[in-house]
């Protein structure tokens, strides 16, 4: 069901405030190592500001456990939105009480001001079940969220990152605030439509690429994709809990043995459904994994002693020539530890060919976390349709999830 954005409302002359995914990385002295998460919310807060809108900011960074932390203050955030902007962005040392309010008042259109760390409240993040079982802890939650939620005359959710998590700011807030506009941003809008469009509207030939540690993980979106897709492409350790179910030797590879039969029963399911589920026929392979760590090809079976740390070489050719004539591909997660080279050979073939079959007209979809950063560093992110902020975001919209966070939102 489409959601009304910013831009179905009018927003001169009122408080907006807008829950963005400012959870930057940061070098051990707290600098900014990628602004890539500012720069995506900057097309929602400058369409506010122009408009006449007095916009109030929050975010989380980082895992403080509920306790300021100023390691993971986000002050250093205000200053790098401010040269973005071109004008001071105000930061607030805290995220409630009377000096926020005060603050928030006195804003002016056109005014932006940066809230700190949500997550210096642990009720930021108490979980929407935990709160339904327990009065103490609904009571704090919908305190801390009131208080936020008095700030502002419209709210705005522009954090894809979190779309999937019921914290307060998410979901308590938007609750609190029923009757006024609550709205989606540009970039979950975006979010949204690439990634919902293109599973629920996707030109055939359809491949889907799946990659990381655990089989566990991912359970869910094989099984939706099942049907949906024409191929199924497995790499990663995930790979190697697939073809032992199948029988084939693995040696010490990272498998899930609980998994085993989930696994064989996924494979029959697809089999069923015409979907061709494509795994690594090689693999590059090593007796201790480290950096540069001596290792070599293994064809089919693998020996005990020695770890699959990537696919091979004639797994890449293969997984790129079905990625060649595909009309639409969804990726999530690596081939191999692709952060130790030379163990990124084949993630790297798999970009590759994922930008190239973009470069001749297909929809590419990457669906965050790992797979994006493996773009981002070879540097063709401007070779795929769309790159997803939310890796655990976009994984849950892959498995045909809701968002009750999304849910709760104003409809068009």
């Amino acid at each position: 069901m489409a959601k009304k954005t910013v831009a179905d409302i009018d927003v001169k002359g009122k408080k907006v405030l807008m829950r963005c995914d400012f959870n930057v990385p940061q070098d051990a002295k707290g600098n900014i190592t990628s602004d890539d998460r500012i720069v995506k919310a900057l097309p929602t807060i400058k369409n506010i500001l122009e408009r006449g809108g007095a916009l109030i900011l929050m975010s989380h960074l980082g895992r403080t456990e509920g306790q300021r932390d100023e390691k993971f203050t986000l002050a250093p955030v205000a200053k790098r939105l401010s040269e973005m902007l071109g004008k001071k962005v105000i930061f607030a040392g805290d995220c409630i009480g009377a000096d926020v309010k005060a603050k928030a008042k006195a804003l002016k259109s056109g005014d932006c001001m940066l809230l700190e760390n949500l997550r210096f409240h642990k009720e930021e993040t108490i979980k929407d079940k935990a709160a339904k079982e327990d009065v103490q802890l609904r009571k704090a939650k919908d305190d801390f969220a009131k208080q936020l939620a008095d700030l502002a005359d419209i709210y705005v959710d522009d954090a894809f990152g979190t779309a999937h998590r019921d914290n307060a700011s998410m979901y308590t807030v938007p609750q609190a605030m029923k009757g006024k506009p609550r709205v989606i941003g540009f970039l979950v809008e975006k979010e949204l439509k690439f990634l919902g469009d293109t599973i629920s509207n996707p030109e055939k030939p359809f491949v889907a690429i799946l990659g990381g540690a655990k089989v566990s993980d991912k359970i869910g979106v094989i099984e939706n994709l099942i049907g949906k897709v024409d191929r199924i492409i497995i790499g990663g350790a995930m790979a190697y809990t697939f073809l032992k179910s199948r029988g084939k030797a693995i040696g010490n590879s990272l498998c899930e043995d609980d998994f085993m039969d989930k696994a064989l029963q996924l494979l029959d399911h697809a089999a069923d459904a015409n979907c061709q589920v494509v795994l690594p026929p090689d693999h590059a392979v090593v007796r201790k994994l480290e950096p540069n760590a001596e290792h070599r090809i293994a064809v089919g079976d693998i020996d005990m002693g020695w770890q699959a740390v990537d696919i091979g070489p004639m797994a890449a050719k293969i997984y790129a020539k079905n990625i060649t004539d595909a009309k639409t591909i969804i990726w999530n997660g690596p081939m191999g530890v692709f952060e130790m080279p030379p163990f990124d050979k084949g993630t790297k073939a798999i970009a590759l060919a994922v930008a190239e079959a973009t470069d001749k007209g297909a929809r590419s979809v990457i669906g965050g976390g790992d797979s994006a950063s493996a773009i981002e560093k070879l540097g063709l992110q401007d070779r795929i349709s769309h790159i997803s902020t939310g890796g655990g975001a976009s994984l849950e919209l892959l498995e045909g999830k809701k968002f009750k966070a999304i849910e709760i939102l104003d409809d068009k």
